[in-house]
């Protein structure tokens, strides 16, 4: 499968760090941003790769060459004049592979492609886009999607918003030279997102693959220095899914958000002063911070699975206001017990996911490779303890006396 890098971008924000080099020749601990790119696309046998160049360009070409020192094959196409994010896709058209990879020069990653590819043949999409969660939703575009992973609408940062998921497109793309036909731009500067990929949404074949990988663009300097620090930590290969994950499963009632009945609108959805403070120390730990929640208001007939995505899209914006996220959210719409106005009787089941049992905790394990011995269920009732204890985490009890900022100030020290 061909790789496309986009290399052509000025980087006029992080200036300070370097202005003389293009943005993805910038030097992270040694070695430049491309090359750590070229290392993770090498390790999935991604070695056929065009580089679009522009600005500075040929500091890019002395560097690499044709790839033989760096275990692949470059080839080169220069912008004589700016093309956007798109641009160039049509004027290589001809020696793209029929799927092909396309990534953002400018962002240090470490992800299974393995696994990307897997999703994207398995769903046909015609373009696979790797999304994640990130510490500003409130800023950045977003993409929203259904059950399937289809997306479903995109947010541009202008678009109105109120309650949203935390997912925005990473920069690295899986998309079909059908994709290219079905666009009403083929000449001049074109913006892949706005341009291409938004307008085609309605056509239900664009996907998001969603990763709690390590995907970081370098936009800031601030970013830079926080990049630099997480290769030298060892974060950015460590998150690699092929490697065992660790993860902090949290209860949400009681344990995220306040004790406010059955809440079944977003409304009544209200943090726990510190929650958010707490999950952002989990984020910067290396921990997945993943949601494992009893939901039987589903059941009860009480709120509708819409009404539950609402609520959780209020979490996932409050939180993200703080500059903390979720990596995933586990939930169990199912109640046993009968006798309910309004209940649905396709829900009343006795499931292998309501907690105590561990069937979420099991899931969220076998979607993102994780290690339960390794891992921690933090809760505020005792089902959250027999649940983590049956699915080997260690486990946390929250009581009146204590939350979850307590728990991770504890084990930060």
């Amino acid at each position: 499968m061909k790789t496309v890098i986009m290399a052509g971008g000025k980087g006029t924000r992080i200036a300070a760090i370097a202005s003389d080099i293009p943005k993805p020749m910038i030097s992270l601990c040694g070695k430049p941003i491309l090359e750590y790119q070229i290392d993770c696309l090498k390790r999935y046998g991604l070695t056929d790769i065009t580089m679009v160049v522009g600005h500075l360009g040929h500091i890019i070409r002395d560097h690499f060459g044709d790839g033989g020192k760096f275990g692949c094959s470059i080839d080169y196409y220069t912008e004589t004049s700016p093309l956007g994010t798109a641009g160039a896709l049509f004027e290589i058209e001809n020696s793209l592979s029929d799927d092909f990879i396309l990534v953002n020069g400018d962002i240090v990653f470490d992800i299974d492609f393995n696994r990307i590819i897997d999703f994207h043949q398995k769903n046909r999409a015609m373009a696979t886009l790797a999304a994640h969660p990130n510490s500003h939703p409130y800023d950045s575009a977003l993409l929203l999607t259904g059950d399937s992973d289809r997306v479903i609408r995109w947010l541009n940062k202008e678009d109105p918003r109120q309650y949203y998921k935390n997912l925005g497109n990473s920069g690295i793309h899986i998309l079909t030279k059908k994709l290219l036909a079905k666009s009403t731009l083929k000449t001049g500067k074109v913006d892949l997102d706005r341009d291409i990929l938004k307008p085609l949404v309605s056509s239900k074949e664009i996907y998001a693959y969603k990763t709690p990988e390590y995907i970081k663009d370098l936009g800031t300097p601030e970013r830079y220095k926080q990049v630099s620090s997480d290769i030298e930590s060892g974060l950015v290969k460590a998150r690699n899914l092929s490697l065992p994950q660790r993860a902090v499963f949290l209860d949400r009632d009681g344990t995220i958000n306040k004790i406010n009945g059955f809440i079944n609108k977003p409304e009544q959805f209200e943090l726990i002063e510190g929650a958010a403070e707490a999950i952002r120390g989990i984020n910067e730990s290396g921990f997945l911070a993943i949601v494992i929640t009893n939901q039987p208001v589903i059941a009860r007939g009480e709120a509708s699975l819409e009404d539950l995505a609402l609520i959780h899209d209020k979490m996932e914006t409050d939180l993200g206001k703080q500059g903390a996220f979720l990596d995933d959210i586990f939930f169990c719409p199912h109640h046993p017990d009968r006798g309910f106005p309004g209940e649905r009787p396709e829900y009343k089941i006795d499931c292998d996911c309501r907690k105590p049992k561990p069937g979420m905790l099991l899931e969220a394990a076998k979607k993102y490779n994780i290690d339960l011995s390794k891992s921690y269920m933090v809760g505020d009732d005792g089902r959250d303890v027999e649940a983590g204890l049956a699915a080997g985490c260690k486990t946390v009890l929250l009581t009146s006396d204590t939350s979850l900022a307590d728990f991770i100030n504890k084990t930060k020290r």
